[in-house]
C-alpha cells in the first residue's frame, strides 16, 4: 500500500496495527548561494495525491478545499484549542489530566485534516502515522500507571521523510522513486524519539531527494508530494530542503518537528517560516537511518516554536551510535540536558561579533530588523564587536560542491543498497537507478525541472580521487580552523551573529528558486552549529537571527538565543494570507 492510500486511518484501523519497534562557472542557483541542500509507471502515485482514510473528524471538515464557508473560515484557520502550546504546556496538561496523549495526537490529526488539503492547502504532510493514536494510548496507559520516560512522554513530533521509520510509513525522500516503501528499521534518532516516549505523528514533505536534485529547483517541490507552501505567505516559499519540517510547526500541525541539512537545510526554512531550527555540530546526532547527501555535512536537527523546545528535543537523541562513527566524537562533549544552559539572562556579558559582510545587505528591509535584533542583544547586556569579518568566507564554494557530488553518489548508494539488503529489495537500489526511474516517468518527476545534480553527481568517481580528497581538506580547513574558529579567536568572541537569510521569494515553478542569500555555508562546510530565531517580519515575510559558534558550544548557543528569544519575542503565529493579502493589511 502506497502511503498515499494510508495518510489517514481512523482509531479502529490504527488501534488494529501495531509498530515495529558544481564545477567552476556553474551557475549552482540556490543551492551553494541559499543553503538550499539542504518500478513500474503504473504503481507509481500521482505527485501530490492524497486519498483521506481518517475517521477522525475536523472542526472543519465540511469545508470546501477552495475556501467555502465552512466553519474553518480564513478567519478562523488561526484558531485551534492547542495554539502556542509547547512541549511544557502539553506535559502539565497531561499531567493535570486536562488533556490525554491521545487527545492531543488526534487534534493534530484534526489540524492537518483541516489546513493541509483543504483550507490553505499547505501540502506539507505526506502522510500521517496509521498507528500515532495508538502509540498515544498506549503511552497514556503508562502514565496512568505513574511510568514516564521523560519530557517527550506523549509528545507529537513530525519527521522529514527523509528520516527511516521501521513502521507502516514510507520513507521516500518525497521521490515517487521510493513511494510505497517502507524501510526496514528506525534511523537511530527515532529509535531514540520513541525510548524518550515521542508519538510519530506524521512524514513531512521536502524538497525531493533533500534538494540534491536540480540546480533549477523549487525549494519544498517534491514528486510525492507537490509544492509546499509557507503558512505566512501561501504564494512564497518554504525554502528547503526541510520545508514541511518548518511549516508544520508554524502551522501547529505538532509542536516538535525534525529537519536534516547539509547546508542550510534546516536554517533556512526555519527562518523564512518565523521557527527556531538547530543545526548541531556534525556528530552529535547520528546519521544513520538518513537519506544522504554527504556524510561530512549531513546531520539533522530540531525545528520548534521555542529555544527551550528546542533543547528539550536535541537533548534527548543524542548518544553515540556504533552504526555512526562519527557520533564518537560525541563522547564526552555532550550533555544529557541542554535546557540547563537556558537563562533569560543569558546575553548579560556575553561577547558576539557581528558578522556583517556574511550576515548582513540581503535587502534593506531585512537589515532594518537585524539593527533592532542588534540593539535587543545590547539591551539583554552583550557586548558587540562590530564587522567581524569570517576569513576564507566564499573562497570554497567550488570545493564544497565537488565533495558533495562525490558523497552524494557514494552515500547514496551505500544507502539504497544497504536498505535493499535489509528489505529483500527495492525499486531503485542505486543512484542510476533513480536517474533511470525519473527518466522513465518524467511527466510525474520532472514536470518543472530536471536532475542535472543527479547526473553530474553520477559521473564522479571513488572517494579515493585526489580531487575529492584535496577539496574536502580545503573546505573543511579555511571553513573551520581558519574560518570560524580564527574569527573568534582574533577578537576573542563567544559566538558570531547575524541575520539567517532573505524574506521568503514568490514560488516560481518554471525559473525555481530566486534566491537572496543566506550565511549557512561556513557552519556548514565546517560541521559546526547554527542557530536561527525568528527575529521580526518584513512587510509580514518572516526573517531569523543567527547565533553560529565552533564546534560542540549547542550550551553557549542555545544560551544566547534564549535570552534573545526573550528580549525580542518576535514571534508571530502565521495567518495563511498570499503576499497581496498581507500587503493590504488584510
Amino acid at each position: 500500500m502506497s502511503g498515499s492510500e494510508r495518510d489517514l486511518r481512523s482509531p479502529e484501523e490504527e488501534d488494529s496495527g501495531g509498530e515495529r519497534e558544481a564545477p567552476g562557472g556553474l551557475d549552482r542557483r540556490g543551492f551553494l548561494r541559499l543553503g538550499a541542500a539542504g518500478g513500474v509507471a503504473a504503481a507509481v502515485p500521482a505527485a501530490g495525491a492524497w486519498t483521506d482514510r481518517s475517521g477522525v473528524r475536523s472542526p472543519g471538515s465540511e469545508r470546501a478545499p477552495d475556501g467555502g464557508s465552512g466553519p474553518e473560515s480564513p478567519g478562523r484557520w488561526e484558531d485551534f484549542e492547542l495554539a502556542g502550546a509547547g512541549v511544557a504546556e502539553l506535559r502539565e496538561a497531561m499531567e493535570s489530566g486536562e488533556w490525554t496523549a491521545r487527545e492531543i495526537a488526534a487534534r493534530y490529526v484534526e489540524r492537518i485534516r483541516a489546513l493541509d488539503r483543504r483550507g490553505p492547502e499547505l501540502r506539507q504532510v505526506l502522510e500521517v502515522n496509521p498507528d500515532a493514536l495508538s502509540v498515544a494510548g498506549r503511552l497514556d496507559r503508562e502514565r496512568e500507571r505513574g511510568e514516564t520516560r521523560g519530557p517527550l512522554h506523549g509528545i507529537p513530533v513530525i519527521l522529514k521523510d527523509n528520516i527511516d521509520t521501521g513502521d507502516r510509513m514510507d520513507t521516500a525522500a518525497g521521490s515517487l522513486a521510493l513511494a510505497g516503501t517502507s524501510a526496514p528499521r528506525d534511523a537511530f534518532i527515532v529509535e531514540r524519539l520513541r525510548e524518550a516516549g515521542a508519538v510519530i505523528l506524521a512524514k513531512a514533505n521536502l524538497s525531493e531527494w533533500a534538494n540534491f536534485r536540480s540546480t533549477e529547483s523549487s525549494s519544498g517541490w517534491s514528486g510525492r508530494g507537490g509544492q509546499g507552501r509557507n503558512p505566512y505567505a501561501l504564494d512564497r516559499t518554504p525554502c528547503g530542503s526541510s520545508s514541511g519540517s518548518a511549516a508544520v510547526v508554524a502551522a501547529e500541525y505538532a509542536p516538535l518537528a525534525i529537519g536534516t541539512e547539509t547546508d542550510g537545510s534546516v536554517t533556512c526554512p526555519a527562518s523564512m517560516c518565523s521557527v527556531v531550527g538547530v543545526k548541531p555540530t556534525l556528530g552529535l546526532w547520528s546519521r544513520s537511518g538518513i537519506v544522504p547527501i554527504a556524510h561530512s555535512q549531513d546531520t539533522a536537527g530540531p525545528m520548534t516554536k521555542s529555544v527551550e523546545d528546542a533543547a528539550i528535543l536535541l537533548g534527548a537523541l543524542t548518544g553515540v551510535d556504533p552504526r555512526d562513527p562519527r557520533t564518537e566524537e560525541s563522547r564526552g562533549e555532550v550533555p544529557s540536558d541542554y535546557t540547563q544552559f537556558l537563562d533569560p539572562d543569558g546575553l548579560e556579558g556575553a561577547r558576539l561579533g557581528v558578522a556583517r559582510s556574511e550576515f548582513f545587505g540581503y535587502t534593506e528591509e531585512t537589515d532594518r530588523v537585524g539593527e533592532e535584533a542588534l540593539s535587543a542583544l545590547e539591551a539583554a547586556g552583550a557586548e558587540l564587536v562590530d564587522d567581524v569579518e569570517i576569513p576564507h568566507a566564499g573562497e570554497y564554494g567550488d570545493d564544497e560542491w565537488t565533495v558533495l557530488q562525490y558523497e552524494f553518489r557514494a552515500d547514496l548508494n551505500a544507502y539504497l543498497e544497504d536498505r535493499a539488503r535489509r528489505a529483500g529489495r527495492l525499486p531503485v537500489e542505486s543512484l542510476e537507478d533513480v536517474i533511470r526511474f525519473n527518466e522513465q516517468n518524467a511527466d510525474r518527476e520532472m514536470p518543472w525541472f530536471g536532475q542535472d545534480i543527479l547526473e553530474m553527481s553520477a559521473e564522479k568517481g571513488s572517494l579515493e580521487s585526489e580531487e575529492y580528497r584535496e577539496a574536502l581538506e580545503r573546505a573543511k580547513r579555511l571553513a573551520g580552523p581558519e574560518g570560524i574558529d580564527a574569527a573568534l579567536e582574533e577578537h576573542d568572541l563567544d559566538a558570531l551573529v547575524g541575520m539567517t537569510t532573505a524574506p521568503p521569494w514568490p514560488i516560481d515553478l518554471v525559473n525555481g528558486d530566486a534566491g537572496g542569500g543566506s550565511a549557512t555555508t561556513p557552519a556548514a562546510v565546517a560541521g559546526y552549529p547554527h542557530v536561527t530565531v525568528p527575529a521580526g517580519y518584513v512587510h509580514g515575510l518572516p526573517v531569523g537571527f543567527s547565533f553560529v559558534g565552533t564546534a560542540w558550544s549547542e550550551p553557549d548557543l542555545l544560551r544566547f538565543a534564549h535570552a534573545f528569544e526573550v528580549e525580542r519575542d518576535a514571534r508571530e503565529r502565521p495567518r495563511f494570507r498570499t503576499s497581496e493579502e498581507l500587503r493590504r493589511g488584510r
